[in-house]
């Protein structure tokens, strides 16, 4: 059995990521602040084990019992392979540092940055005694290798998870185990968080226009089209540390 934990599964990448999962060798346990009932009717339909898990991921505090619980629904001595995948994220604040209100900076540090950290922390100290492959993926973003005036939270959280991931992988590399960390860069999507971007004003957002177009030129990839090349990605052998960006597989 095989089993794969993902959050901001209720829409976009991470639920085309679920459904392209949904083979009856898999267990898929999905973590959102709401459940998805699309995908629990497709799961009845093809047999498949999948659990919600509620989860909002501005509460850091909670993180590490939402873990043990996730767990509650796994079976290690049955388990061949479990897959940890930190896709949540969230866009806002879209503003110019000084005018951006502190709580949604916070939010964006909690959920782009702290969470990923804390949900590999805790999901390897689960895997204390378990001999068989575990794979963590972040999903990060081209934004964490170029700045956009107006992403400074969104730019700075994702270039300090692919840090963390090239370090947690360096780690478990040298380790000489079976887990490994790797980082996803998946492009522009068509997605609700493109959406949003497309509403900023452009006096916060300089870059406004270019976003605009490749929505009104059909330029944004559908979320099914990365999924499919993620669960491909992760079925393969993989460098430990290693962020990979979707251009690598078109």
């Amino acid at each position: 059995m095989n089993y794969y934990i993902i959050t901001g599964a209720s829409k976009g990448l991470g639920e085309a990521i679920v459904k392209e999962m949904f083979m009856q060798e898999n267990c898929i346990i999905y973590l959102s602040r709401s459940s998805n009932s699309e995908l629990e009717e497709l799961a009845k339909t093809n047999n498949v084990q999948l659990f919600y898990q509620s989860c909002d991921l501005t509460k850091i505090e909670e993180i590490e019992e939402t873990v043990n619980k996730v767990f509650t629904k796994i079976d290690l001595v049955q388990a061949e392979k479990l897959t940890l995948i930190n896709n949540a994220g969230m866009i806002e604040p879209i503003k110019q540092v000084g005018d951006a209100a502190a709580n949604e900076i916070i939010s964006n540090v909690q959920v782009n940055l702290l969470a990923p950290i804390l949900l590999t922390e805790f999901f390897l100290k689960q895997l204390k005694s378990f001999n068989g492959q575990a794979v963590v993926v972040n999903i990060t973003s081209g934004a964490a290798n170029k700045s956009y005036s107006g992403w400074s939270t969104y730019c700075s959280t994702k270039a300090g998870l692919n840090m963390f991931t090239r370090t947690a992988g360096q780690e478990q590399g040298a380790q000489g185990n079976k887990r490994v960390i790797i980082g996803f860069s998946p492009g522009v999507m068509d997605t609700d968080m493109q959406g949003m971007i497309r509403t900023a004003g452009e006096e916060d957002f300089a870059s406004l226009p270019m976003f605009k177009e490749y929505h009104e030129k059909g330029m944004l990839r559908k979320p099914s089209f990365v999924a499919k090349i993620l669960v491909n990605l992760i079925n393969s052998p993989l460098e430990n540390g290693r962020v990979y960006d979707i251009k690598e597989f078109l």
